[in-house]
């Protein structure tokens, strides 16, 4: 500690007026912010890995002169123990978007701005800051290749696996692993993997023109690289969409893959969609098994309350990757990876990893096409007739929020107005005075009524009686459905309903949805899938 200070003093011309230690993290690196006399901080870090360090004020200075977002390192001791680098505050992207994260992963348009910049500035460091680096510098090896893979593949296999006596041939698992590595190997790569990019590596900084926090002048810079090495780029933005903890829904998972694939297009040429999806899906597979493996030596060797609490997200994680790779991805991994498939099905089978139910949050399937008789008749009944709207489609649904005071939304399409429901039974957060001038669409409202929880019941019947409604008219390629929600003024609770039906319709049967908030005066329209 006191070569540090010695370090900020040679470095400033004077003894730091207060050293503060910050919470540690996952490695043996220690951290402390050091305040100056004119109030200015630094961040002073404490190293035990020579190389590591090394790895890092190279990097760093590195990415630096390429005006990358990233910490300059202000000094450095000899040994390179010891450095002091840029304080970028205190706000990281981890925390920035902890409400939708807490919120099951109903993120807002804030914080899914907040991603979206993130990403883009991904690819920005991959690909610049691989220009003219010299990857002996990296730790603890300058590429990612087939050694690296089956290290962490047997990491998985010892610390997670075997722990769950779950039964296994272990030669046919090696087999499979090793195609895997292959696999993932197969294309040569001059990007910069970064390795260990997650939330909290990521910090928000005020530009200098707008010290407010808002989106749109907020950089998002990049720390703890020190792992990075030549790579290919689908590591990190499998490692950074598929963290099981972040509860990522589908539909924002894929947007922000293809943000991060037009992204690259800036910097270098890039392979089919279909081709980036399938490489992509390795990836992802391989960092499910990598996580684990953490989560097996942390929880059940180490005993980490936290990481123990991570395997069952983790697992849920494994579920919806296997399922998907039965097509989702355009292709089967069970046909590249039979045993290693069949296995990990068994596994998430175990009485230990049973499912947790959880709501949908992907699109149902199967409603793309018109049965335009769906209707058996009876041979008394004689020949059905039928609506002059039969078998026109596609099903187009509005839904409408709407103050009781300016009376219930005229239905244009002629059809009678569908269903109107009441939400003034539910806890009105428009009595309190903290949310007079928000609407149902902003955070602090949507978490006071889902705290409250009687508008999730409420919508629980609702999305019963829609579901049911939309399916059938969509079978019978009806034109116009149209749903409204009323309230005392049409500001919160109404308006919450509204946006919550619409995007579960949209979710669930890839129909175009459109969405009036009349009192709001907001429009919206979710096109067809």
């Amino acid at each position: 500690m006191q070569q540090l200070v010695d370090l900020y003093k040679k470095w400033s011309g004077e003894d730091p007026k207060r050293v503060e230690k910050l919470p540690g993290a996952g490695s043996n690196r220690e951290y402390y912010r050091m305040v100056g006399a004119d109030e200015k901080t630094v961040i002073g870090v404490v190293g035990t890995s020579r190389d590591e360090d090394h790895a890092f004020i190279y990097l760093a200075r590195h990415f630096g002169s390429l005006k990358l977002p990233v910490p300059r390192v202000l000094a450095a001791s000899d040994d390179e123990l010891r450095y002091l680098q840029e304080d970028l505050g205190q706000v990281s992207l981890f925390d920035a978007i902890r409400g939708g994260r807490e919120a099951g992963g109903r993120y807002n348009q804030r914080e899914k701005e907040l991603l979206k910049l993130t990403i883009r500035q991904l690819a920005n460091i991959q690909m610049r800051g691989a220009r003219g680096l010299d990857w002996k510098n990296c730790y603890p090896q300058p590429a990612f290749d087939q050694d690296s893979v089956l290290f962490d593949l047997n990491y998985f296999k010892y610390c997670f696996l075997k722990p769950t006596d779950l039964d296994f041939h272990e030669l046919k698992l090696e087999a499979n692993f090793r195609m895997l590595a292959k696999d993932l190997t197969a294309e040569d790569c001059d990007g910069f993997l970064y390795r260990d990019f997650q939330a909290r590596n990521v910090m928000l900084v005020p530009t200098t023109q707008h010290p407010t926090p808002n989106t749109q002048h907020l950089t998002p810079y990049f720390i703890d690289f020190q792992g990075g090495r030549r790579g290919p780029f689908y590591y990190d933005l499998a490692s950074f969409l598929w963290q099981a903890s972040a509860k990522y829904p589908h539909k924002l998972r894929r947007d922000l893959v293809m943000e991060y694939y037009q992204a690259l297009k800036q910097y270098t040429e890039v392979p089919s969609t279909r081709h980036f999806v399938e490489r992509l899906a390795l990836f992802v597979l391989f960092r499910t098994l990598q996580v684990l493996g953490a989560y097996g030596f942390r929880g059940y060797f180490e005993r980490k309350k936290h990481f123990i609490d991570s395997i069952p997200p983790a697992m849920q994680n494994l579920r919806e990757l296997l399922k998907e790779g039965e097509g989702g991805f355009g292709y089967s991994l069970s046909r590249q990876y039979p045993y290693l498939v069949e296995m990990l099905h068994r596994l998430t089978e175990l009485p230990q990893f049973a499912q947790i139910e959880q709501p949908a949050l992907n699109r149902a399937d199967g409603y793309k096409t018109t049965d335009k008789n769906p209707y058996k008749a009876h041979p008394q009944d004689g020949p059905a007739t039928y609506s002059k709207y039969d078998g026109k489609g596609p099903l187009v649904v509005r839904v409408f929020s709407f103050s009781y005071r300016k009376g219930i939304p005229e239905d244009e399409s002629g059809n009678g107005g569908g269903y109107v429901f009441d939400c003034r039974s539910t806890h009105n957060p428009g009595r309190y005075e903290p949310y007079k001038k928000l609407t149902g669409l902003d955070e602090p409202v949507i978490r006071f009524l889902e705290d409250d929880g009687e508008i999730l019941t409420f919508l629980e019947s609702v999305y019963r009686l829609a579901d049911a409604h939309v399916r059938r008219y969509i079978q019978r390629g009806f034109t116009s459905l149209m749903f409204s929600f009323g309230c005392t003024g049409g500001q919160h609770r109404s308006v919450y309903s509204a946006q919550h039906l619409a995007e579960h319709i949209h979710r669930k049967f890839g129909i175009e949805v459109h969405i009036n908030h009349r009192e709001q005066g907001i429009t919206q329209v979710l096109k067809n899938i």
